[in-house]
């Protein structure tokens, strides 16, 4: 009996809290989503370069820590360095965003295949599920993209 009284209460709170966080509007969960992993690849970024200028110890990181397959160091250091810096900053604006979200994850996939094989859990999975979380759903309302196609939408019709 006392259970059954217990029961209402509990199914009203759990129904207006629910309600209360429909209310959270997509495009601000993917702006923070957006800038929580552009800092991550930009905070990185800024370790390698001092100024506009790449530091030699980022050059010597790459040769004798982080060999990436296929490129030389000084290659990959550069390629590197300008994507953790292009891309953060193109998910942060939100323009072309879902490739940027691409070109992290891949970047993502060779720091844990190459790099630092033992960092997936919960490091790499949860740039993974953050990165494939912006692939799936787009920018979001507050996003250069998400004016352009307005834009383009405005000028088909």
């Amino acid at each position: 009996m006392i259970a059954t009284r217990m029961i209402a209460p509990i199914t009203a709170l759990v129904t207006w809290g629910n309600g209360l966080l429909a209310r959270i509007p997509a495009s601000l969960v993917q702006l923070f989503v957006r800038i929580v992993i552009a800092r991550v690849f930009w905070a990185s970024g800024q370790t390698k370069v001092d100024g506009f200028e790449i530091r030699p110890s980022a050059f010597q990181l790459f040769e004798y820590e982080y060999q990436v397959p296929l490129l030389p160091p000084e290659i990959a250091t550069v390629v590197t360095t300008v994507a953790e810096h292009l891309f953060p900053l193109l998910l942060v604006i939100g323009l072309a965003t879902r490739f940027s979200a691409l070109a992290l994850l891949v970047m993502t996939l060779v720091i844990q295949f190459f790099v630092y094989p033992d960092a997936w859990w919960p490091v790499h999975s949860l740039w993974v599920g953050l990165l494939i979380a912006i692939m799936a759903y787009g920018p979001g309302a507050v996003s250069l993209d998400h004016l352009i196609a307005r834009q383009v939408r405005a000028r088909a019709a």
